[in-house]
């Protein structure tokens, strides 16, 4: 089945949102509301997020053009769905009404994959009321849907394996990440970790343990998580919490949230919750940092995760991606669990359990059967997951044929965002590349939507980032990264796939190539924070450029597009987003079939004799020179010269 037009139920925050991301990614979009107000505020909305597109440089006017005129709005039911070959409701949150438009959309159609956009209700109830429950699923995205790259794919029970695939495969051709859930649990993979965790932080506040500022500050500042847990329930809506701890039976009920929700004191969206938002997001005071246990609401989060992979809903990297995808959070539960030890998890679940009672806290099975073999996470070698010597967390190394091998930068929930223990497996992977002679080209790309955004100053602390001591070893530490690229024996090409910007543009100036997608950004935006770049890329940029146009970019933070990058020199080729890869392989395979020992020379002839007066640089060119000439591959270069043919270089 191929999906060509796409109707969007509800004109909401989700589905103009939905329709948005989708008609970006080419489709045919209809969008369909019971009002003319409604799909007037849900045209406005998509309108207002892609002109901050183009004032922002990621996309032409044309091109928003080009967008808008893919979405159509209407009231008729008919006329948006007949023709879809995916409908996805996003309507309000009530059962019977999901079920009425479902109803209604059978009566017109009967070909389409229908897919809930719903956030808990069940999948499986829903579908009861098609013609087709085997071509009914959920797809769950998350708000703000331009922003936000996870969308969770759910099963219903009748949900067949053809309809996950349809929307797996689509799920991917709107640049989203995808994360199946197997079966139809209260709350699927994020919300049914997540909300119980917010609310043991509100039990905690309301049974004295702690204050919310301590709560916070602990997660914030420690955990580096992106808001802490009372400030997120304030974000997300404290009635949004309330509704689901009546909706699911997983959700600790709390007098402090009924209060709250009675009084109208709804967080954000009413200036008022555990905060005051009336001046803005609320300021955590860092000295109330270690003033809070958060095992006793992150336990609880593992305990939950582990009983979704023991019910087959998911499997630990699956729940991992889904929560950092979903919420944003640096590490995903399993990770940090299997870091703290899983035995300490155990615990302390079990300690909460005794203290509170509630059913969700009892300890999982599977997680006691972990910590009974002794998997006891990282110190053990094996928790949730394996950790045998030589492996990545932060990258990921593929090889490839004809000699070629890929580098990701793994860290797409992120942005591939640098981070100390990225650099130091970058460059452990560069020694070991160095060293295989199978490997014969590097390219260097990000998972995802990004190549790198730079330095994760979430992980990184901007407490420590302006402190100059600390921002000088980090300096450093990543000039050591990247001027191992430039000392790697393989020619390095940086596959310029999205976002590359700051250190991630610092980066891609250390590759001896660098090809980028057209609709890729790059530059050297560190000036915009008041900083300057600390990665060589006041050196490098120079160098490549210039030094007139390299002050222009840097102190201006430009950010270029592919064929301006390419216009400027600062890019060997700027390609079609729909050519890229075959493109990159293109190069890199022809690169490969080139003499390693020349291949190798060459480059260090030109980074090292480069600043060296013309003589001295010669007298490097003419010593290796000299070692090209003993090779077992000039005298095979020489061979096939003479007789006419393709010669094959073993890098002897």
């Amino acid at each position: 089945m191929e999906i060509n037009r796409v109707a969007v139920l509800g004109a909401g925050a989700m589905g103009s949102g939905i329709a948005q991301v989708v008609a970006q990614a080419g489709y045919e979009v209809w969008v369909r509301d019971i009002k003319d107000e409604f799909l007037e505020r849900g045209k406005a909305n998509i309108e207002k997020s892609l002109r901050r597109a183009v004032n922002k440089g990621k996309i032409s006017l044309p091109k928003y053009k080009e967008i808008m005129n893919r979405i159509h709005f209407t009231t008729d039911l008919e006329e948006a769905v007949k023709d879809a070959d995916l409908v996805i409701e996003a309507v309000p949150e009530i059962m019977d009404l999901k079920k009425q438009v479902f109803q209604d959309v059978c009566r017109f159609n009967s070909k389409a994959l229908l897919a809930t956009n719903t956030s808990g209700l069940s999948i499986t109830e829903l579908s009861k009321a098609t013609d087709r429950p085997e071509m009914f699923l959920g797809m769950h995205f998350f708000n703000p849907v331009p922003v936000m790259a996870l969308v969770e794919v759910i099963r219903g029970e009748k949900t067949g394996d053809e309809a996950v695939r349809i929307a797996v495969d689509f799920v991917k051709s709107i640049g989203k990440t995808p994360v199946v859930v197997k079966k139809d649990v209260e709350g699927f993979i994020v919300n049914r970790c997540l909300v119980p965790y917010l609310v043991l932080a509100i039990d905690d506040v309301e049974k004295g343990i702690a204050e919310a500022e301590e709560i916070d500050a602990e997660l914030l500042y420690t955990y580096k998580m992106p808001m802490g847990p009372l400030e997120l329930s304030d974000f997300v809506g404290l009635d949004i919490l309330y509704y689901a701890g009546q909706q699911w039976d997983i959700v600790p009920k709390s007098k402090l949230l009924e209060e709250k929700f009675n009084n109208k004191e709804l967080g954000m969206k009413t200036a008022k919750g555990f905060y005051d938002w009336r001046g803005g997001r609320p300021k955590i005071p860092k000295e109330k940092a270690g003033k809070y246990d958060a095992l006793r609401i992150i336990a609880p989060m593992v305990n939950i995760a582990a009983d979704l992979i023991a019910m087959g809903v998911a499997d630990a990297k699956e729940i991992d991606t889904a929560m950092k995808l979903g919420t944003n959070m640096p590490k995903g539960p399993l990770e940090l669990a299997d870091e703290v030890g899983l035995d300490v998890i155990l615990s302390k679940v079990e300690e909460i359990y005794r203290e509170k009672g509630y059913e969700i806290l009892r300890p999982s099975e599977y997680l006691r059967k972990l910590v009974s073999e002794g998997k006891l996470g990282k110190k053990a070698s094996e928790g949730f997951y394996r950790y045998e010597a030589g492996t990545y967390q932060n990258i990921r190394i593929e090889k490839l044929d004809k000699g070629v091998v890929k580098l990701v930068l793994n860290r797409p929930h992120r942005l591939n965002t640098i981070t100390i223990e990225l650099l130091d497996e970058l460059k452990r992977a560069l020694d070991e590349l160095s060293f295989d002679s199978e490997a014969r080209v590097i390219v260097i790309t990000g998972e995802g939507k990004a190549f790198s955004a730079g330095l994760d100053l979430q992980a990184a602390g901007t407490d420590e980032v302006l402190n100059p001591s600390v921002s000088m070893l980090l300096a450093a530490k990543g000039q050591e990264a990247f001027t191992a690229i430039e000392r790697t024996p393989k020619p390095v090409i940086a596959a310029i796939n999205g976002y590359a910007f700051g250190g991630g543009c610092e980066l891609a100036l250390a590759c001896d190539f660098r090809i980028m997608a057209k609709n890729a950004q790059i530059g050297l935006t560190e000036t915009s924070l008041g900083l300057i770049p600390g990665w060589g890329g006041t050196q490098r940029m120079a160098k490549i450029l210039g030094i007139a146009k390299a002050k222009e970019l840097i102190m201006f933070a430009r950010r270029l597009n592919g064929e301006e990058a390419e216009k400027t020199g600062l890019v060997n080729r700027a390609v079609d987003p729909e050519k890229f890869w075959d493109e990159v392989m293109e190069f890199a395979t022809q690169l490969a079939e080139g003499a390693p020992v020349a291949l190798r020379l060459a480059k260090y002839a030109i980074n090292f004799g480069y600043e060296l007066p013309v003589e001295s640089g010669q007298v490097i060119e003419a010593a290796y020179f000299g070692i090209t000439t003993s090779t077992d591959d000039v005298k095979e270069g020489f061979a096939a010269f003479f007789e006419k043919r393709k010669p094959e270089f073993r890098g002897r």
